[in-house]
């Protein structure tokens, strides 16, 4: 039962019309509005962040896909009206091992994916009429893997927001940085990035989250990334798909390109 995996009590999702559910949406409101993110902590139960731990290490060590790629912060090879040489487009490194939906059948993390209170309850904290778990076999629900020495490294999202739930904090590292307001749909703030990425802006955040915690974070204008992890422990983290309009897919190249492989 999915009482038994989440903590409905402390985060009431399952009753958003309860004048505890009608709280809980109005700090997650406040807290998207002033940091580009909400967190709750615990959301996932321990024995159950157990269980989805020790489905997924076979996994991962058998049936992972090593992603590795270089990349500038918008992972994009150019910018329109950008030099190739702008501080702004130095190339960074990420490496993930990676798992996909079709894996993931059964689990713990593709039970809470499934779960249509969660997708209703990040639509309503994003005034959203609705959202919808994502049609593609490989996309919609992921893992991604971090040992030592590997990063998910400074970009920007494509999509509006990403839903993540922790697994397994590293040992150390493994932090989640960001830097809000750089930039707007109006203005690129190419400089602005740039020192960013020189380490030069002090207005860079940084976070540190413990499993069992959903992350919902709007990244489109919120540079971003996960510090190297250091130690022998993984860091291990679900991310969720949901869209505005149902039926999205990834294209053949993208799956290619992500996951190694189409179908």
């Amino acid at each position: 039962m999915i009482k038994d995996v989440l903590d409905l009590d402390r985060h009431p999702i399952d009753r958003l019309d309860t004048p505890e559910g009608k709280r809980l949406i109005d700090r997650c409101k406040a807290d998207m509005a002033a940091n580009s993110m909400f967190n709750l902590e615990g959301f996932v139960k321990p024995d159950a962040v157990a269980t989805a731990a020790s489905e997924l290490d076979p996994l991962i060590d058998s049936a992972s896909y090593r992603h590795a790629r270089r990349h500038n912060i918008y992972f994009k090879k150019d910018i329109p009206g950008l030099a190739a040489e702008h501080p702004a487009l130095r190339q960074f490194e990420t490496v993930n091992y990676t798992l996909c939906a079709d894996q993931l059948a059964g689990t713990v993390v593709a039970n809470i994916y499934e779960w249509q209170p969660l997708p209703a309850f990040v639509a309503r904290v994003l005034d959203k009429p609705r959202l919808f778990l994502m049609d593609d076999p490989l996309a919609k629900v992921n893992v991604m893997a971090y040992g030592p020495g590997e990063a998910l490294n400074w970009h920007f999202d494509r999509s509006q927001f990403t839903t993540t739930l922790l697994i397994r904090a590293a040992e150390s590292g493994g932090e989640f940085e960001y830097r809000s307001g750089l930039r707007s749909d109006t203005d690129p703030n190419y400089d602005g990035v740039a020192r960013m990425l020189n380490g030069e802006d002090p207005n860079v955040s940084r976070m540190s989250l413990a499993a069992g915690t959903l992350n919902v974070f709007a990244g489109k204008n919120t540079a971003h990334r996960v510090t190297p992890v250091s130690g022998a422990r993984s860091r291990v983290v679900a991310v969720f798909s949901y869209y505005d309009n149902p039926g999205v897919t990834f294209s053949s190249a993208e799956r290619i390109g992500f996951y190694g492989r189409a179908a």
